[in-house]
């Protein structure tokens, strides 16, 4: 151990306080200043609003911890893929689902976030999903977890320079949801004709589907690549998607997918019960399964057009309903036939449908961009968290 550093159990570091659930049938208990704190509510470090909150009265019937104290999930562990630990920036109080621990003398409760955080790994295989359904961390292993403990004022220097990132994390996705509003803004207003951008006062109208896209019926030749469709990615490639290959040994009688096809696969996924909707925007012809519809855009732009609005899982939903069987299995029955008959209210000038494209790829872009950065302050946190709370790299107190 480094000099000046121990390693100390975390029973030795904070108090730990149980949490309860106030009377739900006591209306005097409800609708407070007080913040309640549950599973649902450990989304982030920082607590970023609350779902219920308590009155004075109804926070004396449970425990109260001071500004400062750190939360940690020990009960519904199974819903979060990472240690859920909060930082509280005022008094709250919390459900029989959380422990909460108030640092001792000593110790700073950042930085006693953070190394929490950092041993997450460790703590994690402490959890105990057998009869419990959603995950249970034991609580006696979680008081004798080892924690590296610096003097107090390295400590803080250490919890100031990681906090400097987690706001420049914070803030890039403020940004991110900011423009994720926008996309929601762009369905219902420029995609509908309600709001039209400068200078564009053409006709809309309501089309089937048919009328702006074509089926080619092109089958691989061999020498592209699987691809699958994943919501958040797209066309991805199939091995870089699900790990391996599921494709038959012989793809001949796949679809061909050219550059700025619409793809639409006939399987539940998620959000997207009925299926996903989404634009080829690789720059190479590829493959997809016979099961997929492959469908050519009249334009560049609506293609575009179309990818943005069926980002939507409501409306996918809305428009694909009408159009779809379920199976007895929950399967999806619908021909790549009846797929085109649906109808969406569409611009008819090609000018205005392009100048609607740059703005959705503009937007698109910048969401791109700002994603790559929050993943690489992510990395840089997660690297500096490795090499300061083990005391390789050393801070100037």
């Amino acid at each position: 151990m480094l000099e000046g550093w121990k390693s100390v159990a975390l029973s030795e570091l904070a108090t730990f306080h149980s949490g309860g659930t106030p009377n739900k049938e006591r209306s005097s208990f409800w609708g407070g200043p007080i913040p309640w704190v549950t599973v649902k509510d450990m989304k982030a470090m920082r607590l970023n609003g609350v779902g219920e909150s308590l009155t004075e009265e109804g926070a004396n019937t449970v425990r109260v911890v001071p500004a400062g104290s750190v939360l940690v999930l020990v009960r519904g562990m199974g819903l979060f893929k990472d240690l859920p630990v909060v930082l509280c920036d005022g008094p709250v109080t919390f459900n029989q689902d959380i422990k909460a621990l108030v640092a001792k003398e000593g110790v700073d409760s950042e930085y006693l976030a953070f190394a929490l955080i950092a041993r997450k790994s460790d703590i994690l295989r402490h959890v105990d999903s057998a009869g419990h359904g959603t995950g249970r961390l034991d609580t006696d292993l979680l008081k004798s977890t080892p924690l590296p403990l610096p003097p107090l004022p390295e400590q803080r220097k250490i919890a100031e320079i990681l906090r400097t990132w987690d706001e420049a994390i914070e803030k890039l996705e403020a940004l991110r949801a900011a423009n994720l509003q926008r996309r929601i803004w762009m369905r219902t207003h420029l995609f509908t004709g309600r709001t039209r951008l400068p200078g564009y006062t053409g006709e809309w109208r309501e089309v089937a589907l048919g009328e702006v896209l074509t089926e080619h019926g092109l089958q691989g030749t061999g020498a592209e690549e699987v691809f699958s469709v994943s919501v958040h990615k797209g066309l991805i490639n199939q091995i870089e998607h699900l790990g391996r290959s599921f494709a038959a040994a012989e793809t001949g009688h796949y679809n061909r997918v050219l550059p700025g096809d619409i793809v639409y696969t006939k399987s539940p996924t998620g959000d997207f019960p009925l299926g996903i909707i989404k634009q080829s925007k690789i720059s190479a012809e590829v493959i997809v399964s016979p099961l997929y519809g492959v469908f050519t855009p009249a334009t560049r732009a609506l293609g575009v057009i179309l990818d943005a609005l069926f980002e939507s899982p409501v409306a996918v939903r809305n428009y694909l309903h009408p159009l779809v069987q379920k199976g007895a299995k929950n399967t999806i029955a619908i021909t790549n036939r009846r797929f085109l008959e649906g109808k969406l209210l569409l611009p008819k000038d090609p000018a205005e449908q392009s100048a609607i494209a740059e703005v959705v790829e503009t937007s698109q872009a910048e969401l791109t961009a700002i994603e790559a950065e929050i993943g690489l302050l992510t990395r840089q946190k997660r690297g500096l968290m490795q090499k300061l709370l083990t005391g390789e790299w050393r801070v100037a107190v």
